[in-house]
Protein backbone atom coordinates (compact mmCIF):
# COMPACT_ATOMS: atom_id res chain seq x y z
CA UNK A 1 0.00 0.00 0.00
CA UNK A 2 2.63 2.34 1.01
CA UNK A 3 5.08 1.63 -2.43
CA UNK A 4 1.39 2.49 -4.19
CA UNK A 5 1.07 5.66 -2.50
CA UNK A 6 4.79 6.86 -3.27
CA UNK A 7 3.63 5.67 -7.16
CA UNK A 8 0.69 7.91 -7.76
CA UNK A 9 2.47 10.78 -5.75
CA UNK A 10 5.76 10.14 -7.98
CA UNK A 11 3.19 9.91 -10.83
CA UNK A 12 0.73 12.94 -10.20
CA UNK A 13 4.30 15.44 -9.33
CA UNK A 14 5.86 14.11 -12.63
CA UNK A 15 2.69 14.91 -14.86
CA UNK A 16 2.57 18.75 -13.19
CA UNK A 17 6.20 19.11 -14.44
CA UNK A 18 7.66 19.15 -10.55
CA UNK A 19 10.63 17.14 -9.88
CA UNK A 20 9.37 13.79 -7.36
CA UNK A 21 11.83 15.45 -4.63
CA UNK A 22 12.12 12.98 -1.10
CA UNK A 23 9.92 16.50 0.44
CA UNK A 24 7.38 16.79 -2.25
CA UNK A 25 6.88 12.87 -2.31
CA UNK A 26 5.76 12.94 1.43
CA UNK A 27 3.83 16.23 1.30
CA UNK A 28 1.60 14.88 -2.12
CA UNK A 29 1.28 12.00 0.01
CA UNK A 30 -0.46 13.71 2.52
CA UNK A 31 -2.59 16.21 0.60
CA UNK A 32 -3.96 13.77 -1.99
CA UNK A 33 -3.76 10.36 -0.22
CA UNK A 34 -7.71 10.51 0.58
CA UNK A 35 -10.35 12.89 -0.02
CA UNK A 36 -10.20 16.86 -0.87
CA UNK A 37 -9.12 19.27 1.75
CA UNK A 38 -8.47 22.56 2.70
CA UNK A 39 -5.23 22.88 4.97
CA UNK A 40 -3.18 25.38 5.77
CA UNK A 41 0.93 25.39 5.59
CA UNK A 42 0.93 24.90 9.22
CA UNK A 43 -1.52 21.88 9.86
CA UNK A 44 0.39 20.23 6.85
CA UNK A 45 4.08 21.00 9.24
CA UNK A 46 2.34 19.70 11.92
CA UNK A 47 0.89 16.52 9.63
CA UNK A 48 4.11 15.99 8.14
CA UNK A 49 6.65 16.17 11.56
CA UNK A 50 4.01 13.39 13.26
CA UNK A 51 4.06 11.04 9.61
CA UNK A 52 8.42 11.58 10.76
CA UNK A 53 9.22 13.87 7.75
CA UNK A 54 11.90 16.32 8.83
CA UNK A 55 10.80 19.09 6.86
CA UNK A 56 10.64 22.83 8.18
CA UNK A 57 7.47 25.38 7.70
CA UNK A 58 10.05 27.06 5.44
CA UNK A 59 9.65 23.86 2.88
CA UNK A 60 6.41 23.53 3.62
CA UNK A 61 5.58 26.73 2.49
CA UNK A 62 7.21 26.72 -0.46
CA UNK A 63 6.59 23.21 -1.28
CA UNK A 64 2.35 24.82 -1.31
CA UNK A 65 3.41 27.26 -3.44
CA UNK A 66 5.32 24.88 -5.96
CA UNK A 67 1.63 22.75 -6.17
CA UNK A 68 -0.32 26.00 -6.75
CA UNK A 69 1.69 27.33 -9.65
CA UNK A 70 1.48 23.81 -10.85
CA UNK A 71 -2.39 23.78 -10.53
CA UNK A 72 -2.21 20.67 -8.33
CA UNK A 73 -3.49 23.14 -5.60
CA UNK A 74 -5.61 26.40 -5.50
CA UNK A 75 -4.55 29.00 -2.69
CA UNK A 76 -7.71 30.80 -0.88
CA UNK A 77 -7.16 33.65 0.71
CA UNK A 78 -9.31 34.36 3.85
CA UNK A 79 -7.53 37.22 5.56
CA UNK A 80 -4.62 39.26 5.04
CA UNK A 81 -1.58 36.51 5.99
CA UNK A 82 -3.60 33.44 5.96
CA UNK A 83 -4.35 30.97 3.43
CA UNK A 84 -5.56 27.72 2.70
CA UNK A 85 -4.51 25.17 0.37
CA UNK A 86 -7.50 23.03 -1.32
CA UNK A 87 -6.79 19.80 -3.24
CA UNK A 88 -10.20 20.60 -5.32
CA UNK A 89 -8.91 22.46 -8.07
CA UNK A 90 -12.66 22.52 -9.70
CA UNK A 91 -14.03 25.74 -9.91
CA UNK A 92 -15.82 26.14 -6.70
CA UNK A 93 -16.63 28.88 -4.08
CA UNK A 94 -16.24 28.72 -0.04
CA UNK A 95 -18.20 29.09 3.22
CA UNK A 96 -15.52 30.16 5.33
CA UNK A 97 -17.01 30.20 9.38
CA UNK A 98 -14.92 32.81 11.07
CA UNK A 99 -14.97 31.39 15.05
CA UNK A 100 -13.66 28.01 13.67
CA UNK A 101 -11.60 28.96 10.76
CA UNK A 102 -13.15 26.00 9.20
CA UNK A 103 -13.55 26.49 5.43
CA UNK A 104 -16.17 24.51 3.19
CA UNK A 105 -16.84 23.83 -0.28
CA UNK A 106 -20.05 25.71 -1.98
CA UNK A 107 -20.31 23.95 -5.27
CA UNK A 108 -19.57 26.47 -8.11
CA UNK A 109 -23.29 26.73 -9.48
CA UNK A 110 -24.29 27.59 -6.01
CA UNK A 111 -23.37 31.25 -6.85
CA UNK A 112 -24.60 33.38 -8.93
CA UNK A 113 -22.56 36.50 -9.84
CA UNK A 114 -24.73 38.82 -12.30
CA UNK A 115 -21.34 41.03 -13.62
CA UNK A 116 -17.98 41.77 -13.32
CA UNK A 117 -16.22 44.64 -14.08
CA UNK A 118 -13.75 44.98 -17.32
CA UNK A 119 -10.34 43.45 -16.38
CA UNK A 120 -7.94 46.04 -16.36
CA UNK A 121 -5.58 46.99 -20.02
CA UNK A 122 -3.73 43.80 -20.85
CA UNK A 123 -5.11 41.16 -18.58
CA UNK A 124 -8.15 38.83 -18.18
CA UNK A 125 -9.58 37.60 -15.73
CA UNK A 126 -9.00 33.93 -14.71
CA UNK A 127 -11.34 32.82 -12.86
CA UNK A 128 -13.33 34.28 -9.45
CA UNK A 129 -13.05 33.30 -5.77
CA UNK A 130 -16.21 33.89 -3.91
CA UNK A 131 -15.77 33.56 -0.04
CA UNK A 132 -19.12 33.92 2.26
CA UNK A 133 -18.34 34.44 5.56
CA UNK A 134 -20.38 33.03 8.37
CA UNK A 135 -20.83 34.36 11.76
CA UNK A 136 -22.43 32.46 14.62
CA UNK A 137 -26.00 33.78 15.30
CA UNK A 138 -26.18 35.83 18.34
Amino acid sequence: MVQAEINAAVDRLQKAGLRPTRQRVALARLLFGGCDRHVTAEVLHGEAILAGHAVSLATVYNTLHQFTEAELLREVVVDAGRSYFDTNTCNHHHFYRESTGELQDVHDEAVVVSALPAAPAGTRIARVDVVIRLAEET
